[in-house]
């Protein structure tokens, strides 16, 4: 097989939304990725490759997991709304007692759904005790808070875009008042990649955006009683 026949047939390779600070600990190293994930099979895929490839120069002592995702129940279509999904969730120790329950606890405490939470232990050599527990919760609390944000972020610049081209047809209209003026033409916007931290910035665009759509809509109504 070619190099390009296989990289054209590749799943592309999960991307984790965020990755949490380590934490160190006497010579042991935690440290949490968050990766989006529709099922526990897609779950499963993310861990295996965070653990084979990520971290196959230099395995984690523990891949502690846990995933929540919203799926269909059995024999139901989807058609008849929310009541015919429900989120399922799962967690696994990978040989660290009660961890994944840990980490399960952190995605619930944020809502976070569709979505694998994989914390990776390094073992120092040195046993921590209790306080292991709390750095797993702490790399887990912030990855989790970190896809909260991306979230509200991609459905502000969805938002974002949606107001721009309804600004976009009603300056058309206010320009033409015209029954046959070409709202094809007009076209979403192109955003640049932003980040969380750009997170204040788009929702104050969304606010902007929607003070100049009602500004466009009086200036129609004012114009059309003119005309009348």
């Amino acid at each position: 097989m070619s190099l390009d026949t296989f990289v054209k047939h590749s799943k592309a390779q999960p991307e984790p939304v965020a990755t949490s600070q380590e934490i160190r600990d006497r010579s042991s190293t935690f440290v949490a990725n968050i990766f989006k994930c529709t099922s526990e099979e897609e779950a499963r895929s993310c861990i295996k490759y965070l653990r084979r490839v990520t971290h196959g120069a230099k395995p984690a002592s523990h891949e502690i997991s846990a995933w929540r995702c919203m799926v269909l129940k059995k024999e139901h279509s989807g058609l008849m709304g929310p009541d015919d999904f429900e989120v399922r969730s799962g967690s696994e120790d990978d040989e660290e007692k009660w961890a994944g329950g840990k980490v399960l606890k952190a995605m619930v405490s944020l809502a976070v759904i569709d979505a694998v939470v994989v914390v990776s232990r390094w073992y120092g050599g040195t046993m921590l005790g209790p306080v292991r527990f709390a750095h797993i919760e702490t790399c887990a609390l912030e990855v989790c808070q970190a896809f909260k944000q991306q979230e509200e972020l991609d459905e502000c610049i969805s938002t974002l875009s949606s107001l721009d081209i309804t600004l976009a047809q009603l300056r058309a209209e206010l320009d033409s008042l015209s029954p046959d003026a070409d709202a094809s033409k007009v076209k979403a916007p192109v955003y640049p990649v932003w980040t969380v931290s750009d997170l204040a910035k788009a929702k104050r665009l969304v606010k902007a955006r929607e003070n100049a759509i009602k500004s466009v809509t009086t200036l129609i109504e004012q114009r059309r009683l003119k005309i009348a």
